[in-house]
């Protein structure tokens, strides 16, 4: 029989594509954590040998497993699917190869997750080379309903730790970005509101290359923004919240207008982010 009062164990999902550089920091972000309950689903989206990689680095435990998607570059949704599929904990949590979890994150974002269901908690932005960029959603800890939820989390969705009996959806591998939206929007299904926890406990790093900030990026950005817009409208997401839709599709017809004249100001100040572009706008709205 089980232990009633043993620390819940944690599913890390962990997708992998040409992450020999990056993947040695993020694995040992997971062994830093200071809850020990846990479980990492490496999930190669190449043909790398990451257990050997990893090896070779002195990187070696048996919490960690490894999977392959059997494609090359087919996306993180299908390599974040399939960890997903072979996760034996009902608590989950996805940290890509290039990124990295605080030491306390998982020990701070388990007390929630009975009542809360899904826990966020603010982001550290750094540029690939490790320069701090800025935080998203930092300050005090709140509830969070899902009209407010896009006006504090602005930016990236992946710091998302979630309880799988109340809620267990997968990503959308026909959108061609922002599937982290889709998958909290199928989490808010099922679960009213997030708890937000103020502390930078998820370091988010920003590629030149990655899905947000490649060469088109924008018009993807629109495209699956009034898509997602669009499903809001329809009912497609069924949020547990009904009342949260409006302040959801406030969100998307203030982020569509920024994505739209985020060109132009890039041509003025070509370093600047997105979400120092956004955040202004949503201000008081």
């Amino acid at each position: 029989m089980a232990d009633p009062h043993a620390a819940p164990g944690v599913s890390i999902v962990m997708p992998a594509h040409r992450a020999e550089a990056s993947i040695g920091a993020a694995v040992r972000s997971v062994l830093a954590q200071t809850h020990r309950n846990w479980e990492l689903l490496i999930v190669a989206d190449d043909e790398v040998d990451y257990e050997g990689l990893l090896g070779r680095a002195g990187i070696a435990d048996r919490r960690i497993s490894y999977l392959a998607t059997g494609a090359t570059g087919s996306g993180s949704p299908p390599a974040r699917n399939l960890g997903l599929d072979h996760a034996s904990n009902a608590i989950a949590a996805i940290l890509d190869a290039d990124d990295a979890f605080a030491p306390q994150k998982l020990e701070r974002v388990l007390p929630h997750l009975a009542e809360y269901g899904v826990v966020s908690c603010a982001l550290r932005i750094e540029s690939a080379a490790g320069e701090f960029l800025r935080t998203v959603a930092a300050g005090a800890d709140r509830v969070l309903d899902p009209g407010a939820y896009k006006f504090v989390n602005l930016s990236m969705d992946s710091m998302l730790v979630h309880d799988r009996r109340r809620a267990d959806p997968r990503f959308d591998a026909g959108l061609p970005c922002l599937t982290d939206i889709d998958f909290l929007l199928k989490l808010l299904a099922k679960n009213e509101t997030v708890f937000h926890i103020g502390e930078p406990l998820h370091t988010y790093v920003k590629h030149p290359q990655s899905i947000s900030n490649k060469p088109g990026a924008s018009a993807d950005m629109i495209a699956t923004k009034r898509l997602l817009r669009q499903r809001l409208l329809q009912g497609f997401y069924s949020l547990a919240s009904p009342q949260g839709r409006d302040g959801l599709l406030r969100f998307y017809e203030i982020s569509l207008a920024a994505e739209q004249s985020f060109g132009a100001r890039l041509r003025d100040t070509p370093a600047l982010l997105f979400e120092d572009h956004l955040e202004p706008m949503l201000i008081g709205r």
